[in-house]
């Protein structure tokens, strides 16, 4: 959002910190590390409940991890594909890609730089619309998730003005097998959108063109998502001022006009008028039915804060103003107290949908990190491991309703690096209220909120020059509040053992245990599942 722009630029602005003061004390010389690889192993799952079935898998796999730091280019890639072979009769040979990626290269160096960001992962959705990273091999209800985005951002000099932007362009799509019922029905799952977002702003630092910081700004935001045609469409412009109060201490505020639309068409309906349900089991879009308003606030925004940096480690942000027709806060909180620790908390309101958090979340990903992953499942976890801020996906992909929502939430993170030991544990709370037009089929949802929580945590350690363990846990609660939807919850834990046995080639045991609970389900679903398996490095 523009105002992320003009804050982070006032701030810099203010406080006369260079941009690199919060880097630590990391050797910023380039570092390069592509480590592609191939793996076998076998897979034994056993459902405990409410089945005690066990199936067996092979499993083969190819992947790479990479990341790059440069001067003017930094990046992290996560990128496996795997293909099972099906051993058991209540089975099925199946392929697997998951990854995650955040990359920057400079185009023209601290002037013109192009990022990007991708996100392959899979999710067990429940009939409430809630979604729970890393099902086991074979667990049923798993749905794909796919994500991308991209574009150029700007930051330059027009005489004594600083003139920053950025287009980034993006695209989501949630792949589900089956359609998934309530009681009521089918349930409305996301299935694609496109987003676009612009932004562009003009202004001084203070004691240049004069003694406070002034800026003027506009930005453009649109989301098209494929279910019953639904299109988000924000435009602002907004000028702002910076007061310098103390070396690290300055106080901000804007005001400005934004216009904020959210419209959808109706569903196809069939000679009885009930809703035609396409086989994916998704409403099918009329689109000869006019576009009808869900959403329309427009007018006056403002907003004031405090920016606090009392130290090169130290970094706060914390606004109050008046936006979407009602208050609004936001803010963002830095701490890094030595290198190899950090805490960060971050404070979010935005008018969006599923496909737009989503591809929020890896714009504001770190460019430099290790992914976690599920050490059965080979899934992406809830958090990567990293210093810097916005290393956690929480609960932006813990629910998959195609309704535009107002989200309102916050995450938390600490984590720590010490080398031979990584460690870091995340949590959050995200509620969205959905927001539909009359007399459409999900005119039942506006005004209707779903609410989540949820918990990360990590540990990696090296036991010694030739063994390592990695551990990883998760925990999720959704509360919905649709009619019988009823509530659910998702918990998980999972180990991996690795030891190097020769040049290149290491081998390696897990285990993991899952469990899902639903008010909407009569028993509750726990599985525990095991592997053992080789891996060679190039």
């Amino acid at each position: 959002m523009l105002r992320k722009l003009a804050l982070a630029a006032c701030a810099l602005a203010v406080l006369a910190l260079p941009a690199s003061a919060f880097a630590s004390d990391r050797d910023t010389r380039k570092k390069v590390s592509i480590v592609p690889y191939i793996e076998a192993d076998q897979t034994v799952i056993a459902n405990l409940s409410p089945d005690n079935d066990v199936v067996t898998y092979t499993r083969v796999i190819a992947g790479v991890d990479a990341s790059f730091k440069g001067r003017n280019n930094a990046g992290g890639i996560s990128l496996r594909y795997e293909h099972r072979f099906a051993e058991s009769a209540n089975s099925s040979d199946g392929d697997v890609v998951s990854g995650i990626a955040r990359v920057s290269a400079a185009i023209v160096p601290h002037t013109l730089t192009v990022e990007a960001g991708g996100l392959a992962t899979q999710t067990r959705i429940s009939g409430n619309g809630s979604a729970f990273l890393n099902p086991v091999v074979g667990s049923s209800g798993k749905s794909n998730v796919y994500a991308a985005y991209g574009g150029p951002s700007l930051m330059t000099h027009a005489g004594e003005l600083d003139v920053e932007g950025y287009y980034f362009v993006g695209y989501t799509r949630l792949e589900q097998p089956g359609a998934a019922v309530t009681s009521s029905g089918p349930l409305d799952l996301f299935d694609d959108s496109t987003t676009q977002a612009a932004e562009l702003r003009v202004g001084s630092r203070p004691n240049r063109l004069l003694p406070v910081g002034v800026g003027l700004g506009g930005g453009f935001y649109q989301e098209d998502v494929s279910n019953l045609d639904q299109r988000v469409r924000d435009m602002h412009v907004r000028g702002d001022v910076t007061v310098p109060v103390s070396p690290d201490v300055a106080l901000v505020g804007g005001v400005g006009y934004e216009d904020v639309t959210i419209s959808s068409r109706d569903v196809l309906r069939d000679g009885n008028g009930d809703p035609a349900i396409g086989p994916d089991g998704r409403y099918v879009t009329d689109h000869s039915a006019p576009r009808q308003l869900a959403y329309d606030v427009n007018g006056l925004i403002w907003d004031v804060g405090v920016l606090w940096r009392p130290s090169r480690r130290t970094s706060l942000e914390a606004h109050v103003g008046r936006r979407y027709g009602s208050t609004s806060y936001y803010g963002t909180l830095a701490y890094l107290p030595n290198s190899r620790t950090s805490f960060n908390v971050s404070v979010y309101d935005n008018v969006t949908g599923y496909g737009g958090q989503v591809n929020l979340m890896l714009q504001n990903l770190p460019t430099s990190f290790t992914a976690t992953r599920n050490a059965v499942s080979g899934g992406i976890g809830n958090c990567v491991v990293s210093l810097e801020a916005g290393s956690c996906m929480g609960g932006v992909l813990g629910a998959v309703r195609s309704a535009t929502f107002r989200a309102r939430g916050v995450t938390a993170s600490l984590a720590f690096n010490f080398g031979r030991l990584q460690t870091g544990i995340a949590g959050g709370y995200d509620r969205r209220k959905f927001i539909s037009a009359p007399g459409t089929v999900l005119a039942s949802a506006n005004g209707v909120s779903d609410e989540s929580y949820w918990l990360a945590a990590y540990l990696n350690t090296k036991i010694d020059r030739r063994s390592s363990v990695s551990t990883n846990l998760y925990a999720t609660w959704f509360q919905s509040g649709f009619d019988l939807a009823g509530n659910s919850a998702g918990y998980g834990a999972s180990a991996i053992y690795s030891r190097n046995v020769l040049p290149h080639l290491d081998a390696h045991a897990a285990v993991s245990i899952d469990g899902f609970t639903s008010d909407s389900l009569p028993d509750d679903y726990w599985s525990a599942a095991a592997l053992l398996g080789l891996r060679y490095s190039f």
